[in-house]
């Protein structure tokens, strides 16, 4: 069925979603670096994108804001259909790369009145101006871009990003590489963002950023594996956890390895987390395992988001295997 444009494009009403797509798929030569990916994202919503390194994240943002051409599949973004009106989209969403894109022998504002000349704003001046003032870049307007931090540069990106007014902003892994404190006003702007109705598609490998999202979605190695809320997607797998803290981790995760109970264990600072389904018999595994090692104490703790992702990426099949 052939996913129509949920928006008129005289703009008389908003769309359902501002991405919507299906069953898209992308191969690069003999690797199939997508697989029938379907994800929606509503306007005002921050949508985390997570997945380990070479999973798909950025071939799939790329799709869906109309930068490459799916194999197959369909879909709508912002309205506009990802495979025929991609200039459409390109002109309506801010887009964030990985890599910092902008020119270091330019000053902030240079930089910003240049990618206001590449969208043709007839009202250059003023926009970057605003953009300068809701970024906190005023006072350092007339810096050279090369001198500044990874907080700042970010910041940059953010307000090239947002100059033309966009109603969907792509982030791939915007806060790589920045401070906790940078990372940290980072994410309120995005929350002062989506309560103006932007919607937020953002990639990250940090727990504490997928937690801070409305909805989340994991990739590995080109599939979607899961998609909810973290509640949901945490509650979807059936783990079961425990905490275990004393001396002689180190052993004892060697030791839970070989039980068939345990499917997973994670070594967090002096506590070890061991994950099993629920409904097994890890609880009675942990006790046998603990009476000949003592000085160790164990109890159940709810199952983390990382847990759940470390298990998810463990399962998960390397698309990259197949081809050698």
């Amino acid at each position: 069925m052939s996913l129509a444009p949920s928006l008129n494009h005289s703009g008389d009403a908003p769309p359902e979603y501002a991405i919507d797509v299906r069953n898209l798929n992308k191969h690069f030569g003999p690797r199939h670096v997508v697989r029938d990916v379907s994800l929606q994202v509503k306007p005002g919503e921050i949508f985390g994108f997570l997945g380990p390194n070479g999973s798909g994240k950025t071939t799939t943002i790329r799709l869906m804001c109309g930068l490459l051409t799916p194999d197959s599949g369909e879909g709508v973004c912002l309205g506009f259909d990802i495979l025929r009106e991609r200039l459409q989209v390109k002109r309506q969403v801010g887009y964030m790369t990985q890599k910092f894109s902008y020119w270091e022998d330019l000053t902030i504002r240079e930089n910003l009145e240049f990618v206001a000349r590449v969208y043709e704003m007839p009202n250059s001046r003023a926009a970057v101006d605003e953009a300068l003032h809701n970024l906190g870049l005023i006072s350092r307007a007339d810096q050279l871009t090369g001198a500044l931090s990874g907080g700042w540069k970010q910041r940059l990106a953010l307000a090239a990003c947002m100059l033309h007014k966009p109603r969907l902003l792509l982030l791939d892994e915007p806060t790589a590489g920045v401070d906790p404190a940078a990372r940290r006003d980072f994410w309120e702007e995005l929350h002062r963002l989506a309560a103006q109705g932007i919607a937020v598609l953002v990639s990250t490998h940090y727990m504490d950023e997928a937690e801070r999202c409305h909805k989340l979605a994991y990739i590995a190695y080109g599939q979607l594996l899961a998609q909810g809320t973290a509640e949901e997607i945490t509650a979807a797998q059936g783990l079961v956890t425990w905490a275990v803290e004393g001396g002689n981790l180190p052993v004892l995760e060697q030791t839970l390895r070989r039980c068939p109970e345990v499917l997973q264990t994670a070594t967090f600072g002096q506590t070890l987390h061991v994950s099993g389904l629920s409904g097994g018999n890890l609880e009675q595994t942990l006790k046998a395992v603990l009476e000949r090692m003592p000085g160790l104490r164990a109890k159940p703790i709810d199952t983390s988001l990382e847990d759940v992702f470390i298990y998810m990426m463990n399962r998960a099949k390397d698309n990259f295997a197949e081809t050698t």
